[in-house]
């Protein structure tokens, strides 16, 4: 709806009709100006965006398998066609060098960037031994040459894409996992500890393609996208299989089958399981000490594709006329190491880059190389890495041209220290996260978030992403990006050390807390982790005021998914009991407890609230698993 209102002209990428033809007229349009391919390519990533957001926000019941993979082919041919229009952009720029000619030097040199990429070209044009190093003034960006290469008809080019188009497309849609189907799928594989990590992670390396095997990589990403998909439908499936169950098992629950969440029914259903057959499937281990697990650490701030080109027949002046020689070979990489001495030994490449603002590097980075064949992150072929953390820059070595990424531990921000789930106005609520780096503000209002505030070392940082209005799934990907991960993921607890609690009792917790969150507030208690697997504990106050909580008005609360009660302790007591207050009952949610304690005010506030502004915290709080990673 959105798109048919903004009538801005873009194809609808889920009608593939209007997406084949926008990539046919765009492939068959031979002005590969570098301008006009960022102003175009920005259009194509929007179309990439909208794609990914319907992958990642659609549930498996509302999309179909036809569909499923439709947008996963479509996103995989605007990837390509984006990096073959970059490719013609970069030929062109070769063949004019003299456009861009360095005056102290003699050698040609540009950096070309917008908010998506950072383009830096150098071309070898005078081959002097004294010109092998080069440092791009506008990006930061440098490098130090090999002195075979400083004599060389050589181009270098730092591509810098502030996206990730090289990692595996299931990485990027596992990057905000629905939480509901994969602990439902890991409930019901609880008992058997078994977890099917990729194929991709467990195949053995092979040394980086050149240019001209581009249509090998795009194949194994297309078949990295099958893989994921197929995945997907097994998710679909148990969803099926729950919704058949749901109505066997309604009576029993004395709740209509309609009115059940999903997750809790799996909880159900685990504890009284239909008959099922036994699957096999095992853990795969990375043997390879030199492959990255992409479920421990993720990229951040982009890739730097790092390329050495050979340079085209250049621009030749006769008196009135400018000739220059065609060929049809397109843009070639130059071989370096050359076969020759590719068992000798050969001076690497140093390279040094200048990490983007708009990221944060809370440890020093992991710097890998892209193995397009194998379809992973490799840390062999780089040595003698230095990190400078106050000047954002990174000076690394490495024997070969490679595609670079920064990977940063996906679960150092997390368990969390603290949390504070606090009400700010009529449906509006602020959530803070402290963890070990950073203090992460989400003002929640209506079904949109906002990232308010994020301080690390009481500064201010990610300017670029406050104040503005998005959806909870918009919220993750974004924070993500930008390295704060507070999104536990399918595989997280095998990362961190935290105490397991029972789903049942969390996630109905979640929705109990979202229920009155206009009116109450809730904080972290250190009693959780004593209260066991099968109970949680939090910190509850009525909040009907523009302030912060004081000690004394908070109450602490027991609750199972069955049972909720008030209990006597206090967050300063010395030990932890389950014993009620005084005056006090037990009863079946967290709602009817709190209405035995609350104003007229607050009850009245909590029925008024809108549903979407109810539903809008349940997936926030879903999304950080604050009561688990707490």
């Amino acid at each position: 709806w959105e798109h048919y209102l903004s009538c801005d002209g873009s194809p609808d990428p889920t009608v593939l009709q209007e997406i084949n033809t926008f990539m046919s007229l765009w492939r068959e349009d031979q002005n590969e100006n570098i301008q006009l391919v960022m102003k175009k390519g920005e259009l194509l990533l929007n179309l990439i965006e909208k794609l990914q957001f319907l992958l990642l926000d659609t549930p498996p019941n509302e999309i179909t398998e036809k569909e499923t993979v439709q947008y996963q082919e479509s996103i995989l041919e605007l990837r390509n066609l984006l990096h073959q229009k970059y490719n013609g952009a970069t030929e062109l720029l070769l063949k004019v060098t003299n456009m861009y000619e360095d005056s102290d030097t003699g050698n040609m040199q540009a950096v070309i960037k917008d908010k998506n990429i950072t383009f830096c070209i150098w071309a070898n044009l005078k081959k002097k031994v004294r010109f092998k190093n080069h440092k791009f003034c506008d990006a930061q960006h440098g490098f130090d040459l090999p002195k075979s290469l400083a004599v060389s008809s050589v181009a270098i080019r730092i591509l810098h894409t502030h996206y990730d188009h090289v990692s595996p497309l299931w990485l990027q849609c596992q990057s905000v996992p629905e939480l509901e189907v994969l602990d439902s799928k890991e409930l019901i594989q609880h008992s058997k500890d078994n977890r099917e990590e990729p194929e991709e992670e467990g195949k053995k390396a092979r040394e980086e393609p050149n240019m001209s095997t581009e249509e090998e990589m795009w194949s194994n990403a297309r078949n990295n996208a099958i893989s994921f998909q197929e995945n997907s439908n097994k998710t679909a499936d148990v969803n099926e299989i729950m919704e058949e169950e749901a109505e066997k098992k309604s009576e029993i629950l004395d709740v209509p089958s309609e009115g059940i969440c999903l997750y809790c029914l799996v909880i159900f259903l685990v504890q009284n399981p239909p008959m099922q057959e036994e699957t096999n499937e095992k853990e795969e281990v990375i043997t390879d000490e030199n492959i990255v697990d992409l479920q421990q650490f993720v990229p951040v701030g982009g890739v730097y594709h790092i390329d050495a080109l050979q340079l085209p027949p250049q621009v030749k002046q006769i008196k009135d006329w400018s000739m220059v020689e065609l060929l049809d070979v397109g843009l070639e990489a130059f071989p370096y190491p050359t076969e020759e001495a590719e068992d000798a030994t050969h001076t690497p490449i140093q390279i040094t880059l200048r990490l983007s603002d708009n990221v944060m590097y809370f440890e020093d980075p992991v710097v890998a190389r892209w193995d397009a064949a194998g379809q992973q992150w490799r840390t062999d072929g780089i040595s003698n890495i230095k990190y400078e953390a106050q000047e954002k820059s990174i000076t690394f070595e490495m024997g070969a041209f490679y595609t670079i990424g920064l990977l940063q531990d996906a679960h150092l921000n997390m368990p969390y220290r603290a949390w504070e789930l606090q009400p700010t106005g009529v449906d509006e609520t602020l959530l803070t996260v402290t963890t070990v780096f950073a203090t992460v503000q989400i003002q929640i209002k209506g079904n949109q978030c906002m990232l308010y505030s994020v301080l690390v070392e009481e500064k201010d940082v990610l300017s670029h992403l406050t104040g503005k209005w998005i959806s909870p799934v918009e919220l993750r990907t974004v924070l993500k990006k930008a390295g704060v991960n507070i999104f536990p993921g399918e595989y997280s607890h095998k990362y961190i050390s935290m105490k397991k609690k029972a789903p049942l009792a969390e996630v109905r917790a979640y929705q109990q807390m979202a229920l009155v969150a206009s009116a109450f507030a809730f904080a972290w208690s250190k009693w959780n982790l004593e209260a066991g697997q099968e109970q949680v504990v939090f910190k509850v106050s009525e909040h009907l005021k523009a302030d912060s909580v004081k000690d004394e008005d908070w109450s602490l609360y027991l609750f199972n998914g069955r049972k909720a009660q008030k209990l006597k302790i206090t967050e300063t007591s010395e030990a932890f009991s389950e014993e009620l207050e005084e005056d006090s009952e037990f009863h079946s949610t967290l709602y009817h407890v709190l209405k035995d304690f609350a104003s007229k005010e607050a009850i009245d506030k909590v029925e008024a609230a809108d549903f979407l502004f109810v539903d809008g915290v349940y997936q926030l709080l879903l999304a950080m698993r604050l009561l688990t990673y707490s």
